[in-house]
């Protein structure tokens, strides 16, 4: 693993993240600990989370990886771990916090609010990285910016960042940053993936003009990347196959979007691909996530140890010429596999 600078801040982090968006829910506590054990044996230092998790958010279990998570921390030196994790904002309309009821946004009161909740749960008295889960492109970008200075200025963050956000977005907040004198954003954290390289255009470029690093969710597709879904199948506690079977219109054009046809032919190619390497197709996506030049961290979840221990193959797994230009030969076959059905959302 390399370590490598947040931006502009003053946070180096391990180019794995450990994701935690399974604790509580696809994975118990006991699960949880094991995994973060696991991952920080390992010699990962960068963990993220949210208020929101685990994923898909209900009102019932808001803030229980947080909790998981805080109880964690505290078995640990608070000083080796570099914590992340984010508050809701509007959430395009599809989820909004219910401990707060009634419709949110980036503002002051609601930032400080769930800072406040998210140290509480968390058992710490600072973030190291706190993120806008979702734009709020219907506010000033300076008084979010605003309300996250004061943060970092009372010492309950040190560097702030930015999520599910577009080139234009994150270039209105760098340049409301400027202008007033605030915080920057030092981080995007976007999906990013082998079928999902949208980030590698307008975004990528933002990112290395403006000294923003990318912090890429989502490398293994959702687990298509790892092949669960091939040949048709949906395997049980999967989140996607219970969104195919059971889900709203929502969650099923969600799903359809990580689980097509072109999505699954895309992993088809790959399996060759890792096969002729040795590895499996999830080191594969990791390790070609983390060679990005814009890429400062690559964020992963796992649900089970044995999960965690296929992932960390991708360490030390650097791809060679000739294997990245068998990868981009698919993309240029098969451009852009998760907007199928027209789907073209963040």
């Amino acid at each position: 693993m390399e370590r490598r600078r947040l931006g502009r801040s003053g946070l180096v982090v391990t180019d794995l993240c450990m994701g935690t968006m399974t604790f509580g829910l696809q994975a118990d506590e006991a699960e949880s600990f094991a995994i973060l054990d696991r991952a920080y044996d390992a010699g990962i230092d960068f963990y993220d989370a949210a208020e929101m998790y685990p994923v898909p958010p209900s009102a019932e279990r808001f803030g229980i990886t947080e909790e998981i998570v805080g109880r964690w921390l505290r078995t640990k030196p608070r000083g080796q771990v570099i914590l992340a994790t984010k508050v809701t904002g509007p959430g395009h309309g599809w989820f909004r916090p219910p401990v707060r009821g009634g419709f949110t946004a980036l503002d002051r009161r609601q930032i400080r609010q769930a800072c406040d909740d998210s140290l509480r749960r968390l058992q710490t008295d600072y973030i190291d990285l706190y993120q806008t889960h979702w734009p709020d492109h219907g506010m000033r970008q300076e008084d979010t910016l605003a309300a996250l200075t004061e943060l970092v200025n009372e010492g309950k963050v040190r560097a702030i960042g930015c999520s599910n956000e577009t080139s234009w977005g994150l270039m209105k907040n760098l340049w409301a940053s400027e202008k007033h004198g605030l915080t920057r954003f030092d981080t995007v954290q976007n999906n990013f993936s082998i079928i999902n390289r949208r980030c590698e255009n307008e975004l990528a470029q933002v990112c290395r003009m403006e000294g923003v690093s990318l912090l890429p969710y989502s490398p293994l597709g959702g687990g298509v990347l790892a092949g669960k879904y091939q040949d048709g199948a949906l395997p049980d506690g999967a989140r996607f196959s219970d969104y195919l079977r059971g889900g709203g219109e929502r969650q099923q054009r969600m799903a359809r979007r990580f689980v097509n046809a072109r999505t699954l032919a895309t992993v088809e190619r790959l399996q060759a691909i890792a096969g002729d390497l040795g590895v499996s197709v999830a080191a594969l996506a990791l390790a070609w996530s983390r060679q990005h030049d814009f890429v400062a961290s690559t964020i992963f979840g796992a649900t089970t140890v044995a999960q965690l221990e296929e992932n960390l193959r991708a360490a030390d797994l650097i791809l060679d010429d000739a294997t990245l230009r068998r990868i981009d030969a698919i993309e240029e076959e098969m451009p852009n596999p998760m907007t199928e059905d027209g789907l073209r959302r963040l």
